[in-house]
Protein backbone atom coordinates (compact mmCIF):
# COMPACT_ATOMS: atom_id res chain seq x y z
CA UNK A 1 0.00 0.00 0.00
CA UNK A 2 1.42 3.28 -0.77
CA UNK A 3 1.34 5.25 2.35
CA UNK A 4 1.14 8.58 0.48
CA UNK A 5 -2.24 8.30 -0.38
CA UNK A 6 -3.87 7.76 2.70
CA UNK A 7 -5.55 10.61 4.15
CA UNK A 8 -3.96 12.31 7.22
CA UNK A 9 -7.04 11.90 8.72
CA UNK A 10 -7.89 7.77 8.48
CA UNK A 11 -5.67 5.21 10.01
CA UNK A 12 -3.51 2.71 7.56
CA UNK A 13 -6.08 -0.48 8.60
CA UNK A 14 -9.40 1.19 7.52
CA UNK A 15 -7.64 2.75 4.60
CA UNK A 16 -7.19 -0.98 3.74
CA UNK A 17 -10.42 -2.12 4.51
CA UNK A 18 -12.14 0.86 2.03
CA UNK A 19 -9.62 -0.40 -0.74
CA UNK A 20 -10.44 -3.77 -0.44
CA UNK A 21 -14.20 -2.91 -0.74
CA UNK A 22 -13.52 -1.08 -4.01
CA UNK A 23 -11.79 -3.78 -4.90
CA UNK A 24 -14.56 -6.06 -4.73
CA UNK A 25 -16.90 -3.73 -6.66
CA UNK A 26 -18.15 -4.53 -9.86
CA UNK A 27 -16.75 -1.74 -12.69
CA UNK A 28 -20.35 -0.75 -13.12
CA UNK A 29 -20.62 -0.04 -9.47
CA UNK A 30 -17.60 1.96 -8.98
CA UNK A 31 -18.95 3.84 -11.62
CA UNK A 32 -22.21 4.40 -10.22
CA UNK A 33 -20.43 5.46 -7.08
CA UNK A 34 -18.30 8.07 -8.71
CA UNK A 35 -21.19 9.38 -10.28
CA UNK A 36 -23.12 10.02 -7.63
CA UNK A 37 -20.10 11.77 -5.82
CA UNK A 38 -19.49 14.02 -8.55
CA UNK A 39 -23.46 14.75 -8.59
CA UNK A 40 -22.72 15.40 -4.44
CA UNK A 41 -20.17 17.78 -5.42
CA UNK A 42 -21.67 19.64 -7.62
CA UNK A 43 -24.42 20.13 -5.45
CA UNK A 44 -21.99 21.39 -2.45
CA UNK A 45 -20.76 23.65 -4.87
CA UNK A 46 -23.90 25.03 -6.15
CA UNK A 47 -24.49 25.53 -2.13
CA UNK A 48 -21.52 27.88 -1.66
CA UNK A 49 -22.48 29.66 -4.59
CA UNK A 50 -26.26 30.19 -3.65
CA UNK A 51 -24.32 30.94 0.14
CA UNK A 52 -22.26 33.63 -1.63
CA UNK A 53 -24.83 35.06 -3.72
CA UNK A 54 -28.61 34.90 -2.61
CA UNK A 55 -29.88 37.18 -5.53
CA UNK A 56 -28.37 34.90 -8.18
CA UNK A 57 -31.25 32.93 -10.01
CA UNK A 58 -30.48 29.46 -10.92
CA UNK A 59 -28.62 30.38 -14.61
CA UNK A 60 -26.60 32.90 -12.75
CA UNK A 61 -25.68 29.71 -10.25
CA UNK A 62 -25.31 27.57 -13.01
CA UNK A 63 -23.01 29.87 -14.52
CA UNK A 64 -20.74 30.56 -11.22
CA UNK A 65 -20.42 26.82 -10.94
CA UNK A 66 -19.25 26.60 -14.36
CA UNK A 67 -16.43 29.07 -14.02
CA UNK A 68 -15.61 27.18 -10.85
CA UNK A 69 -14.85 24.16 -12.59
CA UNK A 70 -13.11 25.82 -15.65
CA UNK A 71 -11.01 27.99 -14.48
CA UNK A 72 -11.28 31.72 -14.99
CA UNK A 73 -9.28 31.89 -18.39
CA UNK A 74 -11.05 28.68 -20.21
CA UNK A 75 -14.80 29.87 -19.08
CA UNK A 76 -14.14 33.50 -20.53
CA UNK A 77 -13.13 32.00 -23.79
CA UNK A 78 -15.87 29.93 -23.79
CA UNK A 79 -18.59 32.41 -22.62
CA UNK A 80 -17.27 36.10 -23.74
CA UNK A 81 -18.83 38.46 -21.91
CA UNK A 82 -20.29 36.88 -19.44
CA UNK A 83 -19.56 38.52 -16.02
CA UNK A 84 -20.37 36.40 -13.20
CA UNK A 85 -19.02 36.28 -9.81
CA UNK A 86 -17.89 32.69 -7.62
Amino acid sequence: MITELIPADTAPEAWGVHVEIYRRMTPSRRLELALQMSDALRRVVAAGVRSRHPEYGEYQERLAVTRLYLGDDLFDSTYPGVDVAV
